[in-house]
């Protein structure tokens, strides 16, 4: 079949819930992909912030394969030993006591959101508290991770959500503070927003909140399922804060192509939150999505991961600041790390499409937001080759 072939199948048979680029990706090598034609694509998006490493890591791969030949999947009424491991190295590079392996960013949140919830009706002997979450927030697609994520376009066309939320401004601690009532459970947000506009939390706004937290008996919940696993120059994003959560969520890069994420509570909540019976799943924490944690945590030690990012960051934002300064259209740069954006007073999409009609993938974040969420592995010149495509395409389609 034809490229043109294969996606004219694809829209007759998978249900449309994604406008598709047009394009049909076969494999990935280092920071490129191709497609099923041979084009050569260089990636800035990492398949949205998961693969670290970027594609076709032999460790990484041969790691997978052993798991494979030996155990795919046991259920959790049985221990693993992947798992076993996983959890502790997880513990590690967080800081946090307790694990729970699900598949996916949103399935972490569900389970955050169900340990907050359980957690307060244990003290105080009812049921249906509200949350505080933020405006511009993404906590995923499913029903209680739309609850909390604070964009109306994702939530208007289904109704009534199954939690009670209120929904505060980002970076506005008395904003949170004026929605506090003796129902709260717990504040969400996002450490660093993705989805929302890479915008980083204020050092003074997670300080502040995680002491109305503590002087309220409330929950922090920090979703670090994009900003965390290196991505900011810390392993999560919270560390550079000198603040710790009470629960914590992550996925994406945990497993590196491999659908694996996790929800991780403070003993205290581990105690007094989800009991035997409370919380389930089939395949998380199974033995090859936990096979591919340990590699990728061993991974990011042995190759001093973090502090490439920490090398590498201030040349890429010094690169996008002069693409700014030499395009009018171009009104704000934000960001940390890996984990930056473009904003543009006008719709990004025609930009994004003529990079990638010229080999360079590139994501939105919002209509007029270009988001660079490249593989952590990336070189100056890589960042110099994406700049030589980006400009090119900004000046053809804005003048």
């Amino acid at each position: 079949m034809t490229m043109e072939e294969m996606i004219a199948q694809a829209e007759t048979d998978l249900l449309h819930t994604y406008n598709r680029y047009q394009i049909v990706l076969d494999h990935g090598d280092g920071v490129y992909l191709y497609d099923v034609n041979g084009k050569k694509y260089l990636d800035f998006v990492a398949g949205i912030a998961v693969f670290a490493f970027g594609y076709n890591k032999k460790e990484y791969n041969d790691a997978l394969k052993v798991q494979i030949d030996k155990i795919l999947h046991t259920s959790n009424y049985f221990y693993n030993e992947p798992a076993i491991r996983a959890a502790h190295l997880l513990k590690q590079a967080t800081g946090m006591d307790r694990v729970f392996f699900t598949n996916s960013g949103a399935e972490s949140n569900e389970g955050a959101l169900k340990a907050a919830e359980k957690y307060a009706s244990l003290k105080d002997g009812t049921n249906g508290h509200e949350i505080i979450a933020m405006e511009n927030s993404f906590h995923g697609r499913t029903y209680g991770a739309l609850s909390v994520t604070g964009n109306a376009h994702y939530r208007e066309s289904f109704g009534t959500l199954p939690c009670d939320v209120k929904f505060a401004k980002f970076n506005d601690l008395d904003s949170v503070k004026s929605l506090v009532t003796d129902r709260t459970a717990a504040v969400i947000l996002e450490t660093v927003q993705g989805e929302g506009g890479l915008n980083p939390a204020a050092p003074e706004f997670l300080r502040g909140i995680r002491k109305l937290c503590d002087e309220k008996g409330l929950l922090l919940i920090l979703d670090e399922v994009q900003c965390g696993m290196g991505r900011t120059g810390s392993m999560f994003a919270f560390q550079r804060y000198g603040v710790k959560p009470d629960i914590l969520t992550c996925a994406k890069a945990l497993g590196c192509g491999v659908p694996v994420g996790a929800f991780l509570t403070t003993e205290e909540v581990a105690q007094n939150s989800l009991r035997a019976g409370d919380h389930g799943t089939t395949y998380g924490g199974n033995p090859l999505a936990c096979a591919a944690v340990c590699k990728v945590l061993e991974l990011y030690e042995k190759e001093h991961l973090v502090n490439h990012v920490k090398e590498i960051s201030p040349y890429f934002t010094r690169r996008l600041e002069e693409v700014k300064s030499r395009h009018s259209q171009i009104t704000e740069h934000r960001g940390v790390g890996l984990m930056q954006g473009l904003v543009f007073d006008r719709p990004v999409g025609p930009i994004i499409q003529k990079a990638m009609d010229c080999g360079l993938i590139l994501i939105n974040a919002g209509p007029n937001i270009i988001r660079f969420v490249p593989p952590l592995v990336i070189t100056e010149e890589n960042i110099d080759e994406m700049i030589s495509i980006l400009e090119p395409a900004i000046t053809e389609v804005c003048g």
